[in-house]
Protein backbone atom coordinates (compact mmCIF):
# COMPACT_ATOMS: atom_id res chain seq x y z
CA UNK A 1 0.00 0.00 0.00
CA UNK A 2 0.95 3.35 -0.96
CA UNK A 3 0.10 6.87 0.97
CA UNK A 4 0.81 10.23 -0.43
CA UNK A 5 0.32 13.22 1.59
CA UNK A 6 1.95 16.69 1.90
CA UNK A 7 -0.43 18.49 -1.37
CA UNK A 8 -2.02 21.45 -0.56
CA UNK A 9 -2.76 25.52 -1.75
CA UNK A 10 0.35 27.24 -1.97
CA UNK A 11 1.07 30.83 -4.44
CA UNK A 12 2.88 30.70 -7.37
CA UNK A 13 6.52 30.48 -6.47
CA UNK A 14 6.08 28.40 -3.52
CA UNK A 15 7.23 25.32 -2.24
CA UNK A 16 5.57 21.96 -1.59
CA UNK A 17 6.91 18.64 -0.44
CA UNK A 18 5.11 15.35 -1.63
CA UNK A 19 5.84 12.37 0.76
CA UNK A 20 4.35 8.16 -0.10
CA UNK A 21 5.38 5.85 2.10
CA UNK A 22 4.92 2.62 1.69
CA UNK A 23 3.74 -0.70 3.22
CA UNK A 24 3.51 -4.43 3.40
CA UNK A 25 6.66 -4.90 0.69
CA UNK A 26 10.13 -4.51 0.66
CA UNK A 27 10.14 -0.89 -0.19
CA UNK A 28 14.11 -1.43 -1.30
CA UNK A 29 12.56 -3.76 -3.37
CA UNK A 30 10.51 -1.53 -5.76
CA UNK A 31 11.94 1.46 -8.22
CA UNK A 32 9.29 4.56 -7.35
CA UNK A 33 8.01 7.08 -9.42
CA UNK A 34 5.62 10.22 -9.56
CA UNK A 35 3.04 10.76 -12.18
CA UNK A 36 0.54 14.05 -12.62
CA UNK A 37 -2.93 14.25 -13.70
CA UNK A 38 -4.96 17.02 -14.24
CA UNK A 39 -8.22 17.69 -14.76
CA UNK A 40 -9.89 16.28 -18.21
CA UNK A 41 -6.19 15.64 -18.92
CA UNK A 42 -4.00 11.82 -18.92
CA UNK A 43 -1.74 10.91 -16.43
CA UNK A 44 1.64 11.98 -17.16
CA UNK A 45 5.37 11.18 -15.64
CA UNK A 46 7.07 13.62 -13.25
CA UNK A 47 10.19 12.08 -11.94
CA UNK A 48 11.34 8.32 -10.88
CA UNK A 49 14.24 6.99 -8.92
CA UNK A 50 15.90 4.05 -8.55
CA UNK A 51 16.22 1.27 -6.00
CA UNK A 52 19.52 2.48 -5.04
CA UNK A 53 18.49 6.07 -5.48
CA UNK A 54 21.86 6.31 -7.88
CA UNK A 55 19.69 6.77 -11.16
CA UNK A 56 16.76 9.71 -11.46
CA UNK A 57 14.85 10.96 -14.28
CA UNK A 58 12.66 13.91 -14.45
CA UNK A 59 9.92 15.44 -16.81
CA UNK A 60 11.39 18.59 -19.37
CA UNK A 61 8.81 20.69 -17.47
CA UNK A 62 10.02 20.24 -14.00
CA UNK A 63 13.64 19.45 -13.99
CA UNK A 64 15.46 22.25 -12.08
CA UNK A 65 12.40 22.65 -9.70
CA UNK A 66 11.56 19.44 -8.39
CA UNK A 67 13.45 16.58 -6.69
CA UNK A 68 12.88 13.45 -6.01
CA UNK A 69 14.27 11.04 -3.58
CA UNK A 70 13.79 7.84 -1.17
CA UNK A 71 14.75 6.62 2.39
CA UNK A 72 14.63 3.09 2.29
CA UNK A 73 14.93 2.80 5.38
CA UNK A 74 11.38 5.16 6.16
CA UNK A 75 10.03 2.86 3.07
CA UNK A 76 9.40 6.89 1.60
CA UNK A 77 9.47 8.67 -1.94
CA UNK A 78 9.63 12.21 -1.58
CA UNK A 79 8.96 15.07 -4.34
CA UNK A 80 10.58 18.25 -3.45
CA UNK A 81 8.74 20.72 -5.85
CA UNK A 82 9.89 24.62 -5.73
CA UNK A 83 8.79 27.39 -8.18
CA UNK A 84 5.60 26.01 -8.40
CA UNK A 85 4.04 27.60 -11.00
CA UNK A 86 0.32 27.65 -11.69
CA UNK A 87 -0.05 24.34 -14.23
CA UNK A 88 1.53 21.99 -11.87
CA UNK A 89 -2.24 21.81 -10.18
CA UNK A 90 -2.79 18.34 -10.33
CA UNK A 91 -3.19 15.38 -8.50
CA UNK A 92 -0.31 14.01 -7.71
CA UNK A 93 0.36 9.82 -7.75
CA UNK A 94 3.63 7.92 -6.11
CA UNK A 95 4.09 4.32 -7.97
CA UNK A 96 6.04 1.78 -7.16
CA UNK A 97 7.62 -1.04 -9.69
CA UNK A 98 9.21 -4.13 -8.56
CA UNK A 99 12.16 -4.63 -9.93
CA UNK A 100 15.08 -6.25 -10.50
CA UNK A 101 17.85 -3.60 -11.07
CA UNK A 102 18.77 -1.33 -8.42
CA UNK A 103 19.47 1.47 -11.22
CA UNK A 104 16.61 1.01 -13.47
CA UNK A 105 14.15 4.25 -13.23
CA UNK A 106 11.00 3.79 -15.27
CA UNK A 107 8.97 6.50 -16.71
CA UNK A 108 6.10 5.00 -18.15
CA UNK A 109 2.52 4.28 -16.46
CA UNK A 110 2.14 1.17 -17.67
CA UNK A 111 5.39 -0.27 -16.25
CA UNK A 112 4.06 0.22 -12.58
CA UNK A 113 2.63 -2.25 -10.25
CA UNK A 114 1.10 0.10 -7.16
CA UNK A 115 -0.60 3.50 -6.80
CA UNK A 116 -1.02 5.56 -4.27
CA UNK A 117 -4.68 7.68 -3.76
CA UNK A 118 -2.97 10.85 -4.92
CA UNK A 119 -2.51 13.93 -3.57
CA UNK A 120 -4.17 17.56 -4.79
CA UNK A 121 -1.23 20.52 -5.32
CA UNK A 122 -3.43 23.47 -6.41
CA UNK A 123 -0.94 26.46 -7.70
CA UNK A 124 -2.59 29.67 -7.41
CA UNK A 125 -1.23 32.87 -9.69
Amino acid sequence: QLQASGGGLVQAGGSLRLSCAASGRTFSSYAMGWFLQAPGKEREFVAAISRNAGNLNYAESVKGRFTISRDNAKSTVYLQMSSLRPEDTAIYYCAAKKSGSVTYYYRAKYQYDFWGQGTQVTVSS
